[in-house]
């Protein structure tokens, strides 16, 4: 029982804080692409989704070299840090783009920066689908096995996953530990 209390506290920390993290960037970038006019916006915004064609498993390594040259391989941070970017949340941007450009002109008639529009009228539209991006983002940094195997090395880093892995030996199984962790 008390080896598990670690990994599930881990978890737990790691899941908030990624999916908070995802939650800023991603807002942003949608925002910042739906409604601010810039120059290059549309190709940088093709650059950013063409990156979700690439499989992580072509630049987990790169990713590692970076990660271990910074010194965050086995921190929270380093694996937040990963964890933080991704243009999966810049569909937010879909979202975004059907609020009427009239509501955020009355917002700067109002005195409202492109920073107060955000805060005070599209990010409390988008409750729904900022809520649908957190769940997604909650289910897949909670499943994830790869990510914390590879930069977790020490046992009070790893995540309840990995935990449970520890319950499996090479002869021996403990089923009665993994179906209680599980």
């Amino acid at each position: 029982h008390n080896e598990m209390r670690s990994p599930c506290r881990t978890l737990r920390l790691v899941v908030f804080l990624c999916a908070s993290c995802k939650f800023i960037t991603s807002s942003f970038a949608a925002y910042g692409f739906s409604k601010c006019k810039f120059k290059g916006r549309d190709v940088l915004f093709l650059c950013y989704v063409a990156t979700i064609a690439i499989p992580w498993q072509v630049y987990m390594l790169p990713q590692y070299s970076m990660m271990n040259k910074f010194h965050l391989v086995d921190t929270h941070t380093g694996y937040v840090l990963m964890q933080s970017f991704t243009a999966f949340g810049v569909f937010l941007r879909q979202f975004f783009m059907s609020l009427p450009n009239e509501l955020l002109e009355a917002g700067r008639i109002d005195g409202l920066s492109e920073y107060g529009n955000y805060f005070r009228i599209a990010l409390p539209l988008s409750k729904p689908s900022i809520a649908t991006m957190t769940i997604f983002s909650f289910v897949a940094i909670w499943n994830d096995y790869m990510g914390p195997l590879i930069y977790f090395n020490s046992t009070s880093k790893k995540t309840i996953q990995l935990g449970i892995k520890m319950f499996i030996g090479q002869y021996s199984t403990e089923y009665g530990l993994v179906m209680a962790a599980s």
